[in-house]
């Protein structure tokens, strides 16, 4: 009644007899063409860069891309799956500086701009076919021979209209927004690609005295893990709802959080008087550096919830062009 089932499975050519299928009856492309008319679900493809080798990660990521949208698929949407190449990025110039054994980006202008955008034009598609392969392997279903290529005129005109509807329903402003920056590339970088070259140092916390600017001898006493930051410091933040002391010392008085004193305070001081956060806002202090022309207000005491007394002072020294956010306490 049953035909014999073999004992011995290749899981393998079974997989491959499967994918011979799709491929020989276009299954992919007739699971689009049912659905035509039907309501849309948009999937946008975050496509890969192709002049590296597909790892294992990549198959995670495409095995998630191919499930949302099968499953709208079976849910009756119609879901068009676009393939694409990304062209563009810094992995791509600093993978062709090392095959050309540049340094730095003077070597890219006497080699020739143009010549060597002609060689990372050459080199994003340098593994296409090894991409095409682990995506039919993995029965990720997506249309690899009609991609989007980000080098394309075709591809930048699109986000040129893209970015004039935003521009004409008034949803693009100019802001400012904290980034990494890499003074060798000469260009922000984005969090991905920072994680690729990432390495921890350590750097020294220290404790800094801000003069206030009317009360001579008296100074707000900070503790900073990022004392490179310092020339870029416009304000000190406190936490609204923490008690503050000032406390005399060696004939200078130091105001910090009444919760911290044993932890920074060494040798013998007299607390002098207890300070609310309100009696502390708005007071102005001398800035540390005066190098840079200033036309605003600023060096003053803001109060901010994210002040904490775990460790520090329980003052925090504000530089919004080196934080996220500073620069949105800052706003």
């Amino acid at each position: 009644m049953f035909k014999e089932v073999p004992p011995k499975v290749s899981s393998p050519q079974m997989e491959e007899s499967v994918l011979r299928f799709w491929k020989e009856n276009k299954i992919f492309e007739k699971s689009l063409e049912m659905r035509r008319n039907a309501p849309r679900y948009v999937f946008y493809e975050g496509p890969p860069t192709a002049n590296g080798l597909p790892g294992i990660h990549h198959v995670l990521a495409r095995v998630f891309k191919d499930l949302l949208p099968r499953y709208k698929t079976m849910r009756g949407y119609y879901v068009l799956r676009k393939g694409g190449w990304d062209c563009h990025g810094l992995p791509v110039e600093l993978e062709i500086e090392e095959e050309l054994g540049f340094s730095n980006k003077k070597d890219i202008e006497d080699y020739g701009v143009a010549e060597f955008n002609a060689k990372c034009r050459e080199s994003v598609f340098r593994y296409v076919k090894e991409w095409e392969e682990l995506t039919d392997r993995i029965g990720f279903w997506i249309d690899m021979e009609h991609p989007y290529v980000t080098l394309s005129n075709e591809y930048i005109e699109s986000v040129w209209w893209i970015l004039k509807q935003f521009w004409d329903r008034d949803l693009i402003y100019q802001g400012y927004k904290v980034v990494p920056y890499c003074p060798r590339c000469g260009t922000p970088l984005s969090d991905h690609e920072v994680a690729l070259g990432y390495r921890e140092t350590d750097d020294p916390s220290i404790y800094v005295k801000f003069p206030l600017r009317d009360e001579p001898g008296t100074y707000f006493l900070v503790w900073t893990t990022t004392p490179w930051t310092l020339p870029g410091n416009v304000a000190l933040a406190i936490h609204p709802d923490v008690e503050y002391v000032m406390v005399e010392q060696d004939g200078e008085r130091l105001i910090l959080a009444r919760e911290l004193l044993d932890e920074v305070m060494e040798g013998e001081y007299k607390v002098v008087k207890s300070l609310s956060a309100k009696e502390l806002v708005g007071k102005h202090y001398q800035p540390l550096f005066t190098f840079l022309p200033v036309d605003k207000d600023y060096c003053y005491v803001l109060a901010a919830d994210f002040v904490t007394t775990k460790e520090g002072t329980g003052i925090v020294h504000m530089a919004p062009a080196f934080g996220a956010e500073d620069l949105e306490v800052g706003k």
